[in-house]
């Protein structure tokens, strides 16, 4: 964890007036809320009452939330729902969401994260339903272990893979229990939804309406409406709308480059002693059409939309990146690798210059090269601060998140174009013009890595140190979110709106991080993107990128797994990563590899973990983790390095 972060937020937090617990809003049809679950407007989540039809659309759908329906912060503003309205659905690894008083899942059968299987059961008192195909999707349920108040308790339903993009679902809850074994009842509001037709001028007429198709969908699978709870349904995001602005930046920009390679400056080079494996490290700067609405595109800043409602550039408007490279001294005498280097939260493009990647270069002849993930680089941090106090704002993060992506494209063009950096005199003759470009990307350059792979044209191999997707999930199970926890916690105290804010958080940020483009990273590719391989490297029991969610995105992307994954005992699921098919190595696909270096298993819940040392940085500081690595970005092979056993690390000191 950077240890910077705390402090550079403690100002801001202590500038907060205390919280003001404002009344939740309750749920009427006069407002553009659901009347089916009366603990917040927004409720249940994500929800087809907050869209319309639209013709113009993928899915045929648009979301529109009403302005007063978004949760309202301590001054009393409501999320300004307009950067969301854009979207044809909803995000495809959200949160489910509702809230049912009393509550026990242990009581009702719930299939629990150490059980995801259970979620399948023909009896499962909670289901989850691809309406498009008939098929049950698998999840987990858990209670919002951060709640305060048990009557404002969300119940969260997290799809186990990501759900398909354009597909309809459908969520019923049946069956429910408290903690005593009492069957919870439905409401008075839904029972009568659930009853005879009601007259159009009856308030819950169009929702009873809308009701039918989605009951007759769970009849047609065994769900009975009698016994039911809660039921209603969702539309996910098409994959135009979740890709199609970072698509057009990528292919827009690089139609204006040509053949040519990127305007660049090599600013400082930094020639190392003699014995040191790392022969130079070279900075500079580097020129990027810049999409976003202010000049050189600052933090802070978002996209500005051309009248066809994507990205446009301001006339001559340009990001001026920085990039770090770092030449072993291999590549003095043998021409290396090229490789670009994805950094780690709130960082910066210096960290290319991390022991371990010393380390990587030199054992295995790679020069690695970086940028900033501008969006969230370290010259980001007060303005994604600034966000958690008004969620309105939040659409910065993501789009300047595109825009580092694109950054970082174009810096993979700048290290292997002829005219490029090849042709700088601190880089003559030390890369490989015939080797592939390769990225390498560790804790938020695993995560960012995704969504990177999924539209580069210029690599085929990545390898995702300590990843995972989709910050929804990551948030509250990571200790790196503690000092920011404290500014949501000013803003919005109440936690059922915090984790709707989570929910919709994700619908922007699946346009600029991994979740958004999962289904697209290594099979089904996006438009004039080439086919991509991916290594997982995942840190049992890591205290900041969750190893659950590292398996969703398992899951999702088809990766096979190093069996034995760990030793016998270490993992308490009824069946260990299940969904994940095991790898035959020597193997040529996706894979991903669980390194254990002894840290206790990740809690259950939604939290933290916080018992042991944290193992997040053991994988990279291991031999055999770098030389799995390399082997895997020069063929694309994934080889065995654990001698047929569980791949474990040492400690990192």
């Amino acid at each position: 964890m950077r240890t910077w972060i705390p402090t550079a937020l403690a100002a801001i937090v202590l500038g907060l007036a205390a919280p003001t617990q404002a009344e939740p809003a309750q749920a009427s049809t006069a407002e553009g809320c659901d009347p089916i679950d009366p603990a917040a407007c927004l409720l249940p989540f994500p929800n087809d009452w907050f869209t319309e039809r639209d013709r113009s659309t993928d899915t045929g759908r648009r979301v529109a939330f009403a302005d007063t329906a978004t949760p309202a912060n301590a001054a009393g503003k409501h999320i300004d729902p307009a950067e969301w309205n854009r979207s044809d659905g909803f995000s495809p690894g959200s949160p489910i969401l509702a809230q049912v008083p009393g509550l026990d899942l242990k009581e009702t059968g719930a299939a629990p994260l150490t059980d995801i299987g259970a979620s399948l059961r023909r009896d499962a008192p909670v289901v989850l339903l691809d309406a498009d195909t008939g098929r049950r999707h698998p999840y987990w349920a858990e209670l919002d272990a951060n709640a305060t108040d048990r009557d404002r308790q969300a119940l969260i339903i997290r799809p186990a893979e990501n759900l398909r993009e354009g597909h309809r679902y459908v969520v019923a809850l049946r069956d429910l229990r408290t903690q005593d074994g009492d069957r919870i009842a439905a409401t008075d509001t839904y029972r009568k939804i659930l009853g005879r037709t009601l007259p159009k001028s009856d308030p819950l007429a169009a929702r009873q309406a809308q009701q039918r198709p989605l009951l007759r969908d769970l009849a047609r699978a065994g769900v009975h409406r009698k016994d039911l709870y809660l039921a209603w349904d969702f539309t996910v995001a098409s994959e135009r709308s979740l890709t199609e602005r970072m698509l057009h930046i990528r292919d827009d920009s690089f139609e204006e480059l040509g053949g040519k390679a990127p305007e660049h400056l090599v600013s400082e080079v930094k020639e190392n002693a003699a014995d040191d494996p790392i022969a130079r490290e070279v900075r500079g700067l580097f020129n990027v059409p810049s999409y976003l609405d202010k000049p050189g595109g600052p933090t802070g800043s978002r996209f500005h939309y051309g009248s066809d409602g994507l990205p446009a550039r301001l006339p001559g408007n340009t990001q001026v990146a920085s990039f770090q490279c770092e030449i072993p001294r291999s590549a003095l005498t043998k021409p290396a690798r090229p490789a670009l280097y994805g950094h780690g939260l709130l960082g910066r493009e210096g960290e290319v210059g991390a022991g371990h990647l010393k380390k990587l270069a030199a054992e295995h002849n790679t020069v690695f090269c970086a940028t900033k993930w501008i969006g969230m680089s370290d010259e980001d941090i007060l303005s994604v601060a600034g966000q958690l106090g008004d969620l309105s704002g939040f659409a910065a993060t993501p789009d300047r998140l595109q825009q580092g992506v694109l950054n970082t494209l174009w810096l993979g063009r700048l290290l292997t174009h002829e005219d490029g950096l090849r042709s700088a005199d601190a880089f003559k003759g030390t890369l490989d013009p015939g080797a592939e470009l390769g990225y390498y990307g560790n804790s938020q350059g695993g995560i960012m890595g995704g969504i990177f792979t999924a539209v580069s044209t210029d690599t085929t191999k990545s390898v995702l140190g300590v990843p995972a997707m989709n910050y929804s999930t990551l948030l509250n199970r990571s200790v790196d979110f503690d000092p920011f926890q404290e500014l949501l916690d000013q803003a919005y105290p109440d936690k059922l709106d915090q984790q709707l804010g989570f929910a919709l958080m994700q619908m922007l940020w699946d346009r600029g991080e991994a979740n958004g483009y999962a289904a697209h990273m290594t099979r089904d590719p996006l438009p004039g993107t080439p086919r991509h391989q991916v290594l997982m490297h995942v840190a049992y029991g890591d205290h900041q990128v969750s190893p659950t969610a590292a398996e969703v995105e398992a899951r999702t992307i088809g990766a096979r797994i190093h069996t034995p994954a760990v030793a016998p005992g270490r993992n308490p699921d009824k069946v260990p990563y299940w969904g994940i098919r095991p790898l035959r190595e020597p193997s040529g696909g996706s894979g991903i590899v669980i390194w254990d270096s002894g840290a206790p298993y990740q809690p259950l819940t939604n939290t933290p973990p916080t018992e042991g040392e944290d193992p997040h940085s053991d994988p990279r500081n291991s031999a055999a983790a770098r030389a799995q690595i390399a082997e895997f970005l020069a063929t694309g092979r994934i080889v065995d390095v654990c001698g047929d056993g569980p791949c474990t690390a040492a400690p990192a000191p």
